[in-house]
């Protein structure tokens, strides 16, 4: 019996900035990023859009693309590193949006019991949540899984990681009938505990802070969508956990250069050209190329042999995220769709091919494994059409984009959107401040 992804879906937000604009306001020569990293439109959430609507949107259209029962679904496990409550899961806002929608076709509560929870670890949790949700399938084999990977990347205006921002949610099922990919159970995992890149609760004085109440506490915890980052070393823990990784993954599997068996290599992607950026010391510790020196480094990332390899095995993987910007961890599910799209698009035969995945989370942690493309995988690629899509969104200009990030919009830039929304967060009633509700719109 074989065990992997049975079919996939997404969503991505509705709104883009391109990414030219945001650096011509910040100074950037446009080319740094559009060709240095690889970088042409940002998506944004609009108002009305959170993580929580975004893995709505994409469960929905999992539940109804491929006609999946909700009595099914045993579980509906998310990864975010963008939830919205400290003890709530941004999974049950999910789950009980699709839920009233689904009323009416499969009656109350179709999801009444669904085991639902949230897994975090910075960008690799989704992954995590696929990793747990292959063991649950492969212990029940008659159950489904659905594994969701939905965040928002926002960071600081003008900051450097401000143009990588992007986000979306992806959905997918796991069960013993992987149409998509059959995936195997070895798994290469690498861990160190560092602060490349953490969302830290900050601590305010009251004296320091204006307008707020007497019977307030003297120092005030305050928690931010941003985070704080090193950008270099972030790159070299996520260089140093991927080749770890992918170490143990040969150790246990006893494999001899198994990069060169993937059709496609598969990152988590911060920016669309970060994953054949960090490849290139695996690639020549494999090879027997010297790594030592900035000048040696840069010598194996321009040889004719390194190019020809990312066009070969990496280059369709960062088609999309180029278009959306970093989605944390629904960028390496993400890489995985804009890949198989685009196979599917110039009528490649996949079937049989084997896909490896190198995911990263900082703080840090990576998984490297592997999925070998099942024979049914055009099937479930048809229903996407991720670039099409992707031309559907609305452009905002600079101005909008900023007073999005800052929160100072009431109504949406989308008036007229049809789907999940937020409709409003209780303020007055002290026994559910802070609730958020939600709505459909058809």
């Amino acid at each position: 019996m074989t065990f992997g992804i049975e079919a996939a879906s997404y969503h991505v937000p509705s709104l883009y900035l391109e990414i030219k604009d945001l650096a011509e306001k910040r100074g950037i020569e446009p080319a740094k990023l559009e060709k240095g990293l690889g970088l042409h439109k940002m998506g944004i959430p609009d108002v009305h859009e959170d993580a929580a609507t975004l893995a709505a949107e994409a469960l929905l259209k999992l539940i109804k693309d491929y006609n999946i029962h909700p009595k099914d679904i045993a579980r509906i496990y998310l990864g975010t590193e963008s939830a919205l409550d400290a003890a709530k899961p941004t999974a049950t806002y999910a789950m009980q949006m699709v839920e009233k929608v689904l009323d009416e076709e499969f009656g109350e509560r179709c999801f009444k019991n669904c085991d639902v929870v949230d897994m975090t670890f910075a960008c690799i949790g989704a992954v995590d949540a696929l990793h747990n949700s292959l063991d649950f399938v492969r212990v029940n084999p008659d159950k489904k899984a659905i594994v969701i990977a939905s965040d928002y990347a926002k960071y600081e205006l003008a900051s450097s990681g401000e143009y990588t921002q992007g986000g979306g949610a992806v959905a997918v099922v796991v069960s013993s009938k992987p149409n998509l990919i059959e995936i195997e159970n070895n798994w290469g995992i690498a861990t160190e505990s560092v602060f490349d890149f953490f969302k830290p609760r900050r601590h305010f004085k009251k004296e320091n802070l204006n307008n707020i109440p007497e019977n307030f506490p003297e120092k005030i915890e305050i928690f931010t969508d941003e985070p704080v980052f090193d950008g270099q070393y972030s790159n070299q823990c996520y260089q140093d956990r991927i080749r770890e990784a992918y170490n143990h993954y040969k150790e246990i599997t006893g494999k001899n250069k198994p990069y060169e068996n993937w059709k496609y290599l598969i990152f988590h992607l911060p920016y669309a050209f970060h994953g054949k950026r960090v490849f290139t010391e695996i690639y020549s510790l494999e090879n027997g190329l010297s790594y030592e020196t900035p000048e040696e480094q840069k010598a194996v990332a321009k040889s004719e042999a390194y190019i020809e390899f990312i066009n070969d095995k990496i280059e369709k993987s960062q088609r999309a995220s180029s278009e959306i910007g970093n989605m944390y961890t629904a960028s390496i599910f993400m890489a995985l769709l804009s890949s198989l799209q685009t196979s599917f698009n110039e009528n490649e035969e996949l079937t049989g091919k084997e896909i490896g995945f190198l995911g990263y989370g900082s703080g840090s942690k990576s998984k490297v494994f592997a999925g070998k493309v099942s024979e049914n995988w055009k099937n479930v690629v048809s229903k996407w059409n991720v670039f099409e899509e992707l031309k559907n969104r609305t452009a905002i200009d600079f101005e909008t984009y900023e007073k999005l990030h800052r929160k100072q919009l009431e109504n949406s830039v989308n008036q007229n959107y049809k789907g999940f929304g937020l409709k409003y967060v209780e303020l007055e009633n002290p026994v559910l401040k802070g609730a958020r509700y939600y709505h459909y719109q058809k």
